[in-house]
Order: structure tokens, then C-alpha cells, then sequence
């Protein structure tokens, strides 16, 4: 078995298991971390000194409300020898760098400046499926994504294994120094995820940050059961948008149970399968009361999400759906090269250039993680288990 990625293994209290990941991806942490600076630079606007403020608040806010994760983190931090402010940052990227209230004249002055069709660096990408285990061959749960986001990503990403003092582990992927994306845990608890944005976005002028996008995901997956999760999601403030599909496996075949949130900055919304089957692209489809700026920019975001759900429809009519089926689907090449198999289109700005950089297949049942590198259509899956 060769993974695409580095494993790191660590175990302990919040404060060992940070200490010990700072130290053993030391040198990724730092370049990634050094990588993000330059893109909160040149595409927020933000010098280092306004990164290490933002980062300080979300800091705060961590610290009050997920004191394990921000103990996780903070050691981390000190153990990679980055400020810890920084650290707070980098796994508040997606705020930095998609703050709406700032954003919006940036938006404007680029689409002046290009026609439409090169006007097209969307906010989009990472489709994210899910399929109860009435639906699956095998009467698992299961859990796909493709994960869109940089190409310079690829090298800057791993697979972090926790093992916590009370033996709860959890195996997510993550970008070096952040602590969690998709990933599943060994109480059968799995999360995919999609980046979403709405007119509320951004941190506010005064008073508390919200908690950062990737620590959120990671405090889902400290959670023990399914309504654990959900709890920890919704009862978080939150200064960015996203989409998270959540499952957790039951006691035997065809138990588990599975269900998409949509969480936007003071509301929540959700989706519940339809026909054994849940799929979201970038954009709300529950009604919340905000605006969806997936509308200022259009995109393959409008068609991924029904379209993975189309491919799977006579699978899941027959409770036939596998992992080939769901692999198929991330493999999907309809209106390349901005499909759910997402790659890089060469009409767009380099520092707007997205493609799927890994595609993640997970069986919750059996505590299974498949990773592929991306685009998924050109890779083979491989496996980690838990225990």
C-alpha cells in the first residue's frame, strides 16, 4: 500500500497529541503556514501583523468554547515553531480569506477588469456525497467527497491520526497545521464538507470571532455520537460559511443514520437523504434567509450537486450503491475541466486555479479511509483502518 500522503500518528492528552504533530511535521507547517501568509497578502490585503490579530481572536473564541481543541492547537503551534496567533489564523483561512464585508469591491474590480469567461474564479469546489446503508451493497454507511482547492495544496497535505487518553481516535486529512477536513472517527462519527458563501459572512468590527472553519470540523470529530456533533455545529458562532455531511455507522448493518447541515453565520439549515442519498455542491439548498453569493458568480456549483445525485439514482433504487459507484462519481467529467472531477482550467489567474487534489471515500461501518490523489480520474484509492 502506498498512500499519496504522509501519515502522522500521535496519541495522548490534547496537549501531547499537538505537541507531538507540531514536531513531527515541523517543516510542512511552517512552508504551509508561510504559503498562507503570502495568499492572505495578496488576496486579503492582510499584512502579518493584521494575520496575527485575527488570529488572536479566533484564538479566544476557541479557547472558551472547545478548550481541547485550542489545547491541541496551541501545543502544536509552539511545537512547529509558529506563532500561535498564526496558528489560529491558518485554520481560520477560509475566513481570511472569504470575508464578504471586505471582499465585495475586490469581487467588483476583477469582474470589470475581465470578460466573463475569464472572469472565473468562483468560490467553488469540493463535492460531497453520503448513502445510508438501506441504500449500499454492503449495508454501510458511506461518505465521498472531492476536496478543490490550490494545486500547491498537493504537497502541503497529510493524513493526521489522534489517539486521545480516553482512546477515542479520529483520522482526518488536513492541510499541514490545521487540525481536521474530512475525516471519521472510531465511534463511526464521518464528516465531508463544502465550502459555502453568504452575504453574513465575515468577522465582525468588535466584540468575540466566531469559531474558525477548521477547528469547528475538528470539535464535530472529537464527538462521540451523531447528535454530539450536531450539537457542537450549531451551537458554535461562526464568521463563515459551510456544508458539512454527517453520518455515523449503527450497531449493524443498514443502522446508521446520515444528514447534510448548511451553517451560515446565525442560522442553520439541513437536508435529509432523499432515496438513501444525500449530495451538496457550494452553494444553499435549504431555505436560510441570506444571500447566496454563489449568484455573483454562477458556475459548476449549480449542476455538481443534482448531477452526482442523478449518476447515483439507479444504484440507490436497486440498495446497490458501492464504493466503486461513488468513485465514478467523484471520476465525473461533465462540463470539463470545472467538473466534479475538478481540474486545473488555464484561463484562469494562477492564484484563482483550483483543481481536486484529493478525493476521500469513506465506510463508516468499518472505520475505513480511502484516499486517492486528484484528479481522482488519473488514481487509485488506497486504505487506512482504524484500530
Amino acid at each position: 500500500m502506498t498512500l499519496p500522503v504522509p501519515v502522522i500518528r500521535v496519541g495522548g492528552t490534547p496537549a501531547e497529541c499537538g505537541a507531538a504533530y507540531g514536531a513531527a511535521a515541523a517543516a510542512p507547517i511552517r512552508a504551509n503556514m508561510a504559503l498562507y501568509l503570502r495568499r492572505f497578502a495578496d488576496q486579503a490585503g492582510l499584512d502579518e501583523a493584521a494575520v496575527a490579530g485575527r488570529g488572536a481572536r479566533y484564538r479566544a473564541t476557541t479557547r472558551a468554547l472547545h478548550p481541547r481543541v485550542a489545547q491541541l492547537l496551541d501545543a502544536m503551534a509552539e511545537s512547529a515553531g509558529i506563532g500561535v496567533e498564526h496558528a489560529y489564523a491558518l485554520n481560520a483561512r477560509t475566513e481570511l480569506l472569504y470575508d464578504a464585508r471586505v471582499d465585495a469591491a475586490r469581487v467588483r474590480a476583477r469582474l470589470e477588469e475581465a470578460s466573463p469567461e475569464k472572469a472565473s474564479p468562483e468560490p467553488d469546489g469540493c463535492t460531497a456525497l453520503g448513502v445510508l446503508g438501506t441504500h449500499t451493497a454492503t449495508g454501510h454507511l458511506l461518505l465521498a467527497q472531492n476536496w478543490d482547492w490550490h494545486p500547491d495544496q498537493t504537497d502541503a497535505t497529510l493524513l493526521l491520526h489522534t489517539r486521545d487518553e480516553s482512546g477515542h481516535e479520529v483520522l482526518t486529512l488536513a492541510e499541514a497545521g490545521m487540525l481536521a477536513k474530512t475525516g471519521l472517527n472510531s465511534a463511526g462519527v464521518g464528516v465531508c464538507l463544502n465550502m459555502l458563501g453568504t452575504d453574513r459572512d465575515g468577522m465582525p468590527a468588535e466584540g468575540p470571532a466566531g469559531v474558525p472553519y477548521h477547528v469547528l470540523v475538528r470539535a464535530a470529530l472529537e464527538a462521540r455520537h451523531l447528535a454530539g456533533a450536531l450539537r457542537t455545529v450549531c451551537r458554535s458562532p461562526r464568521n463563515a460559511s459551510l456544508n458539512l455531511v454527517l453520518g455515523q455507522a449503527g450497531s449493524g448493518p443498514a443502522e446508521g443514520e446520515l444528514i447534510d447541515v448548511e451553517l451560515i453565520p446565525g442560522d442553520v439549515g439541513w437536508l435529509h437523504p432523499v432515496d438513501g442519498v444525500v449530495t451538496h455542491a457550494n452553494h444553499l439548498e435549504a431555505a436560510l434567509p441570506a444571500y447566496d453569493t454563489i449568484k455573483d458568480w454562477g458556475g459548476s456549483s449549480l449542476f455538481r450537486s443534482v448531477r452526482a445525485r442523478r449518476l447515483l439514482a439507479s444504484a440507490a433504487a436497486a440498495t446497490k450503491v458501492t464504493e466503486d459507484d461513488l468513485a465514478g462519481v467523484l471520476r465525473d467529467h461533465a462540463s470539463y475541466p470545472h467538473a466534479i472531477c475538478r481540474h486545473v482550467d488555464p484561463l484562469d489567474a494562477e492564484a484563482d486555479r483550483s483543481q481536486t487534489v484529493y478525493a476521500v471515500l469513506l465506510d463508516l461501518d468499518e472505520r475505513r479511509f480511502g484516499i486517492a490523489a486528484g484528479p481522482p480520474c488519473g488514481h487509485d484509492f488506497e486504505y487506512l483502518t482504524l484500530g
